[in-house]
């Protein structure tokens, strides 16, 4: 319906563009009134061109309303309101269509082709596989997959993408801290490094090339700790230590062993991260692996192509790029004096390879905690681009802000390092994959945002994911009373008596009913799946209300009949937005 209105507008202003009262055709805004008794949508038209026009915005309104020719359309009547809004009541028998739609289209009611199927990566989580998943790694899982799923439902061609950083320093410290468990479950006596990662997880892995290897990687304490660094308990530098310790487990393991430690390390957390994404509904079309960057040679192919472009400078033996040129706020090393290529010299590589592979548009979804570095990688794509093309304005990078897990009223501490946190697997295991998909993107992806356990476990009202289930649920239970009492439902007799669907709590439902498409559209352009959630909690209170104001079940058949079809539609909405959500919609409950 605002497609239809939108060409009766534009209709109307080329007229009146026609006639010298305006300019220019503005972008229109056609919204959805919030009170019925305001129409069902209206424009603020008038007040954009009051100024270009010369006069008041009810004037502009008034030329505009009368320049509408809608005789053929489904709008009713049109009202001017307030300062110049225009306001367009729709036919009811229009409105009332949208039950038929529902009805028709089934699980794809709400798709488009709006995006006309332009090709769109969305990376997201990329966590180091240097332990497992914990909670404030699941928001950012919930926010993507649920922005994907809403991409494709408009249209767009979409992959996830997880980028495995699978080399570097974090990486190495893993693999030296396995080894090091190793050699205590061998019976070596050690002093474990303070920036070892010391989970139980470790000791795992550890486990596991004890039972392969037996003791063919052990070697004397007396030999891996001379003559390095001391730890930071001993007054030492914790950096060097553990950097000295990785040197050493080169040297004494040699290439292929230590390879094998790294490689046990990486693949089996890796496996770890990918069966909690699975059973967490969360999927990706590919796993790009950070270290093919330099196997392929793609980061001095991105370096080489700064320097043609003359994008970078030399500064004491080190490569830096003029980042400056492009709005960062100084310029950064990419290749160090040593010759060693710098992580943000990896990442440059990386988004270049995105686009090269044919993607329209990138979406990076980010931690909170990247936002100093959202401005240099946007100064690199930008140096990426051709002359005449501004990669900066096909990539978007959203922050998603931590989430603050709470058990009992007290915050939980959590940190990756020390081995205390609480796992994406563990709260699953405590709410249950619906209720954690379903809180993590309650809010906008940039606010903070508190996980009460204890909520997102209850079931009562004031759990919004248990009370939209529970909807859902209820239309199920009234629908399997008809074959319970041995009643039917004609389902072509409710689209002929559709009309009889009069009450305010009718007229309100389908209302709400007839948004969906309409906020399902702005959830996946506006990348803002928190407004389907709300949309979801206002068509479930619609519907419990609905449901103890009025018999669904009564002898009027052609009553019967049309509210069953109502309620019928309201299950398919309810269970397609919570499909989107990746959260499933019970029959029983």
């Amino acid at each position: 319906m605002k497609e239809t209105i939108e060409s009766l507008l534009i209709q109307a202003l080329e007229k009146l563009i026609s006639d010298g009262l305006i300019e220019t055709l503005p972008a229109l805004q056609i919204t959805r009134t919030k009170d019925a008794a305001h129409g069902d949508f209206t424009c603020n038209v008038a007040m954009m061109l009051a100024k270009q026009a010369g006069k008041p915005p009810r004037d502009v309104a008034q030329a505009i309303s009368e320049a509408l020719d809608y005789s053929e359309s489904p709008i009713e009547k049109i009202e001017i309101a307030g300062p110049g809004f225009i306001n367009f009541f729709m036919a009811q028998e229009s409105t009332l269509n949208i039950i038929n739609d529902i009805i028709t289209s089934g699980d794809r009611f709400g798709e488009s082709n709006a995006a006309k199927g332009e090709k769109v990566q969305i990376e997201f989580v990329s966590a180091n596989p240097t332990g497992p998943l914990h909670v404030g790694h699941g928001r950012g899982a919930a926010y993507g997959a649920t922005l994907a799923s809403l991409m494709r439902a408009v249209g767009f061609v979409v992959d996830c993408e997880y980028y495995v950083n699978d080399a570097g320093r974090q990486m190495n410290i893993l693999a030296t801290s396995v080894w090091l468990r190793y050699l205590e479950l061998n019976g070596i006596e050690l002093t474990f490094p303070v920036n070892g990662y010391k989970g139980d997880y470790i000791f795992d892995i550890a486990e596991s090339i004890k039972a392969s290897h037996g003791d063919n990687l052990v070697f004397p304490a007396t030999e891996i700790f001379h003559d390095i660094h001391s730890d930071e308990p001993e007054g030492g530098d914790k950096e060097k230590h553990i950097d000295d310790l990785i040197t050493r487990a080169r040297h004494l393991l040699g290439s292929s062993n230590y390879q094998l430690v790294f490689k046990a390390g990486l693949n089996s957390i890796l496996d770890d991260i990918r069966l909690d994404l699975e059973e967490f509904g969360v999927t990706y079309q590919n796993w790009y692996s950070e270290q093919t960057l330099s196997d392929r040679g793609l980061i001095d192919k991105a370096v080489e192509q700064l320097q043609l472009a003359g994008h970078v400078e030399e500064r004491n033996g080190a490569l830096w790029f003029l980042s400056t040129k492009f709005g960062d706020e100084k310029d950064r090393v990419i290749i160090r004096d040593n010759g060693q290529a710098t992580y943000f010299a990896s990442d440059i590589a990386y988004h270049m390879d995105k686009f090269a592979r044919g993607y329209q548009r990138a979406i990076n979804i980010w931690g909170a905690d990247h936002h100093g570095y959202v401005a240099r990688v946007k100064a690199a794509i930008g140096a990426l681009g051709k002359q005449g093309e501004d990669l900066q304005d096909r990539l978007d990078i959203l922050l998603v802000q931590f989430a603050n897990l709470y058990r009992g009223g007290e915050r939980v501490q959590m940190s990756t390092r020390s081995g205390s946190f609480v796992t994406l697997r563990e709260l699953r295991e405590e709410v249950g994959t619906d209720a954690a998909r379903f809180f993590y993107v309650m809010r906008k992806c940039e606010q903070h945002m508190d996980f009460d356990l204890d909520l997102a476990k209850s079931q009562s009202n004031d759990n919004p994911v248990y009370y939209i289930q529970y909807a859902h649920a209820r239309i199920c239970s009234v629908i399997n009373q008809l074959t319970e009492k041995e009643l039917a439902h004609d389902i072509e007799n409710g689209f002929q008596h559709l009309n009889l669907l009069t009450e305010k709590h009718e007229t309100e439902l389908i209302s709400k009913l007839d948004a969906y498409s309409d906020i399902v559209h702005k959830a996946a352009f506006n990348a803002e799946p928190h407004l389907l959630v709300h949309y979801l909690r206002e068509l479930a209170n619609l519907l419990h209300s609905y449901y103890n104001a009025h018999q669904f079940i009564n002898d009027d058949t052609n009553l019967h009949d049309a509210r069953f079809n109502l309620i019928i539609a309201t299950r398919q909405v309810l269970k397609n937005g919570l499909t989107l959500l990746g959260v499933s919609a019970p029959a029983k409950m």
